[in-house]
């Protein structure tokens, strides 16, 4: 069940987030190129970052001027609603600016610390999946059933490990590259496969619907994983990061029950969530 202010935020995160994927897509310049950089020389920014998070939190005060914000690109405001906005307006921005599709806009909404609402629009994929906390996951969007019809979200049953794909994503400093291409080195002979797409929101969202097992990754932020992981457990997985300890930058999994705790535990054993 959603109250009338679960269903006003979801309503303003699907509209934000289809403004936003309508301006990456059909904006984007042909020698787009980059802006700034992070946390290293291969950690970018583009003017299309932090132009869509510009469009987000302009539509976000104009619609809710007493929430908080927190964006990746530095918007950071507190707000007095109780209601916090967690902003990614572009995860994947390495394929963005290589023309790769993977990649997404990521908005969730947090109430009094708990993410109520999360949406995710791939816009290169043509799919737009969203969660509120309690009312399940969802591939579309609704109102739009003629353009996109809405399906429930399930992640598939769990697998054994041996037979799981699962999704990973690597930092962007040489010294956590070093740890994270260890854990794949023991962890691959025992899975099926891993995949690495590059956006942390599409992997989760993928987990959701059944394109991967399971998914773990080191180093996230709360913009990357939030909305994302609300889609995943409101389509059955579960997440979290060491064993009794919720997501976090120093870990995140992802993944249904039953294949969640062997993966958690390997993961925890060969040190993925530390460099």
């Amino acid at each position: 069940m959603t109250d009338p202010l679960t269903t006003e935020l979801l309503d303003v995160a699907l509209e934000a987030a289809r403004r936003a994927g309508e301006l990456l897509r059909d904006g984007r310049p042909a020698d787009l190129g980059v802006a700034a950089t992070k946390t290293s020389p291969i950690d970018v920014v583009t003017e299309m970052d932090l132009a869509a998070e510009k469009l987000i939190t302009d539509f976000l005060a104009e619609r809710r001027p007493d929430d908080g914000v927190l964006g990746e690109e530095g918007a950071s405001t507190e707000g007095s609603s109780g209601v916090r906005w967690v902003i990614d307006p572009i995860d994947g921005t390495v394929n963005y600016l290589y023309g790769l599709p993977s990649w997404a806009v990521s908005i969730a909404a947090e109430r009094d610390g708990e993410t109520v609402v999360g949406v995710v629009t791939a816009p290169m994929r043509r799919e737009t999946y969203h969660a509120v906390l309690g009312g399940g996951a969802y591939l579309g969007v609704p109102g739009r059933e003629r353009e996109e019809p809405r399906e429930r979200l399930r992640c598939r049953p769990a697998p054994a490990l041996d037979q799981a794909l699962v999704g990973t994503g690597f930092g962007y400093r040489t010294e956590r590259r070093v740890g994270q291409a260890e854990v794949v080195r023991a962890l691959l002979p025992t899975v099926r496969d891993i995949r690495r797409g590059g956006s942390a929101a599409i992997d989760l969202c993928d987990v959701a619907c059944g394109r991967l097992d399971g998914y773990y990754e080191r180093g996230l932020n709360p913009w990357d994983f939030a909305a994302g992981a609300l889609i995943a457990r409101e389509a059955g997985a579960l997440t979290g990061g060491r064993p009794g300890i919720p997501a976090s930058g120093e870990l995140t999994v992802a993944a249904p029950p039953g294949l969640f705790e062997p993966l958690q535990r390997l993961l925890d054993e060969l040190g993925a969530w530390h460099d």
